[in-house]
């Protein structure tokens, strides 16, 4: 199951109550010291019992992790070689096997004033992903203008399905002979084993894992001469010169950025720049209005509002 590496983490007191197939309808679980294990799903927030029923909130009688627990957890999690993570760490989460994050809390280690690592974790929430097919092709009609693709940006605020959109968009593009390149910095998109993405990005897609996004687009542009990148979470000033990489090669962009809405993206400096330049010709809002996923509306390069999601 796609599942199966967030199962093979949680501590064995857990595993033994909640079997890999519960995991179906499961969108995060968090682990906090002294707290009782929590399990989101679309129908809300709940904590586990003894019994190995689901118990909603106030919670009570849900089983509480412990500092072993965690410890367990960050162990399994690490494959008992939490050094190899530390580059990561110092983000504040790491991807594992299936495309799955992994957020950390604890105690910050400061060098040279930036953050080296995290220890004393006291926390992990773990953001279980999916796939969503057929999803890029109710949005794709609107993403063209006469047959081609529009530069596209996908925002929302976290977890409300901006890497599932992406990488359904780009199986469809990518299933329509669109040679796509996909620069998946953390593992998200199409994540690998053995060389091949664990999650359908189509036949004509190409994947550079583990690469940081302003490099990797360069480095596709210059070695797979794709008709598309994709690339997930804009926002950092470097992440800004790779897009003018990208535009400069005559080459189609789809990404992702974090936002409530035009309004929200507007006041963040890296996108700011973009926008008054129309580099994306459509912008394509999502939240958790009714549920993970709601898509609100569709806005052009002026920023004028071409579709509401309540329209249909």
């Amino acid at each position: 199951m796609q599942t199966e590496a967030v199962w093979r983490a949680l501590p064995r007191k857990i595993r033994e109550l909640l079997p890999e197939e519960s995991l179906v309808d499961i969108q995060e679980i968090r682990l906090r010291s002294g707290q009782p294990l929590l399990l989101k799903r679309a129908d809300g927030i709940f904590s586990l019992e003894r019994s190995g029923a689901l118990l909603p909130a106030p919670w009570e009688g849900g089983i509480p992790v412990s500092t072993a627990d965690l410890r367990e957890t960050v162990s399994l999690l690490s494959a008992y070689s939490l050094y190899a993570f530390e580059e990561e760490l110092r983000q504040g989460y790491i991807t594992i096997e299936g495309g799955h994050r992994v957020g950390f809390c604890g105690k910050a280690v400061i060098e040279n004033g930036e953050i080296r690592t995290l220890r004393q974790i006291n926390a992990l929430n773990i953001r279980i992903a999916r796939e969503q097919k057929g999803w890029g092709e109710e949005f794709l009609p609107r993403l063209m203008e006469k047959d081609v693709f529009c530069h596209t940006l996908i925002v929302s605020p976290p977890g409300c399905g901006k890497t599932t959109l992406l990488r359904d968009i780009v199986r469809c593009l990518s299933e329509r002979g669109k040679t796509i390149g996909v620069v998946d910095e953390r593992g998200e998109i199409a994540p690998l084993r053995d060389g091949i993405p664990q999650m359908d990005v189509g036949p004509c897609t190409d994947v550079l894992e583990g690469c940081p996004k302003a490099k990797g687009m360069v480095m596709l542009l210059r070695s797979m001469s794709p008709d598309i990148i994709a690339v997930d979470e804009l926002g950092r000033r470097e992440d800004i010169d790779g897009v003018e990489e990208v535009l400069n090669a005559g080459v189609k962009l789809v990404a992702t950025a974090h936002g409530r809405d035009f309004a929200d993206l507007e006041t963040r400096p890296q996108m700011q720049a973009l926008i008054r330049k129309k580099v994306f010709e459509r912008y394509l809002f999502l939240s958790n209005r009714k549920g993970a996923g709601t898509a609100e509306e569709i806005r052009d390069k002026e920023g004028k509002i071409i579709w509401k999601g309540d329209e249909g």
